[in-house]
């Protein structure tokens, strides 16, 4: 059985993309997938049944670490890996797997890399414009480039037993069915919808009998709480769940509305119906891989601008996507939800 060791992504969404890149692996042979990634991403992976084991990276995300990274090598060395995948295109991802020489190491050419991988691959941004299709061609054999890469969509598997842990501990109205909001995006401003649209559309659905859950990390606290304050019905669950937690929560839940973030990626990895809003991204880029999806973006002239925060000081193409249009565009799942 070939030895696959693939050097993971820093973001949660990316992650979730890549496990199409684990299964692409696993219909081209016998294989067994290990995972290079930060710690955070280690629940995300344990509901992956391609991967057979993560690898925890011990730097955080922008540090060099050279002579952590050699030791690291050293100590991948001893399980003797056939391939090494280096998904990010920086410099020191590629250190690792050289470190434990592993006898052939793929990316795509990224930041000086000649000599750290040996199977270096172009990256044609028009023949790939998508991040899960860059991942997918990674994992073909050196010298293949198919123009429309096939790719499976991700499939997350949630915890059952922790699914009912959690239902327990926050006292969920088992009678009511859930709609997940994710107000946050760790990029920046540009991709939040206002949380006084939030606020708005969970009125709304409250008043039609659903529960909303806010999920999201601590740091998501300012968004979600005036989504949750004075909206009875409404859960604030940021900064209460892990991410593991979260995952399993939005396999419960009826449908999500959320901006371009990892969670709207999670969602679509468990096949839950979501509204997803985009402002200064694009839908064609990094899509939520689902056919139950309804993308609302303006598509203005100044969008996508891909910045943190809004050149133009307006962010029109977010605060323009009235609460009504959102609820007109979950209709359907809402219907089909009883």
């Amino acid at each position: 059985m070939r030895k696959i060791l693939v050097v993971g992504p820093s973001w949660v969404g990316d992650m979730v993309m890549a496990q199409s890149l684990f299964m692409s692996l696993k219909t081209g042979g016998e294989c067994g997938i290990d995972v290079l990634a930060p710690a955070w991403s280690l629940p995300i992976l344990a509901r992956m049944p391609e991967v057979r084991r993560g690898v925890v990276m011990p730097l955080g995300h922008g540090r060099l670490g050279l002579g952590v990274r050699w030791r690291l090598g050293r100590e991948l060395a001893a399980e003797r890996y056939d391939q090494a995948i280096v998904l990010p295109g920086s410099f020191k991802s590629a250190l690792a797997p050289f470190f434990a020489r592993i006898p052939q190491r793929t990316g795509f050419r990224g930041e000086m890399r000649y000599g750290l991988l040996n199977d270096v691959r172009p990256l044609d941004r028009a023949l790939l414009p998508m991040t899960v299709q860059r991942f997918v061609a990674l994992g073909q054999p050196t010298g293949v480039m198919t123009a429309t890469p096939v790719f499976r969509v991700p499939r997350l598997v949630a915890d059952a037993a922790n699914q009912h842990t959690l239902a327990e501990r926050f006292g969920f109205d088992a009678a009511r069915p859930a709609i997940a909001f994710m107000p946050g995006a760790e990029y920046g401003p540009a991709k939040q919808w206002p949380p006084a649209h939030y606020a708005a559309l969970a009125r709304l659905l409250v008043a039609r009998g659903f529960q909303v859950w806010v999920l999201g990390s601590k740091k998501d606290g300012d968004a979600a709480r005036p989504i949750a304050e004075g909206n009875e019905g409404v859960f604030d669950l940021t900064g209460h769940t892990e991410l593991g937690d979260a995952v399993d929560l939005l396999a419960l839940a009826r449908a999500a509305v959320t901006n371009d973030s990892g969670l709207m990626h999670v969602a679509a990895a468990l096949d839950v119906p979501l509204a997803a809003i985009f402002g200064s991204s694009s839908p064609e880029h990094t899509p939520p891989l689902s056919a139950k999806v309804a993308i609302e973006s303006l598509r203005l002239s100044c969008a996508p601008c891909f910045e943190r925060r809004c050149p133009l000081g307006h962010t029109r193409c977010l605060t323009d996507i009235a609460p009504a249009q959102v609820l007109a565009a979950l209709e359907p799942f809402l219907v089909e939800a009883y």
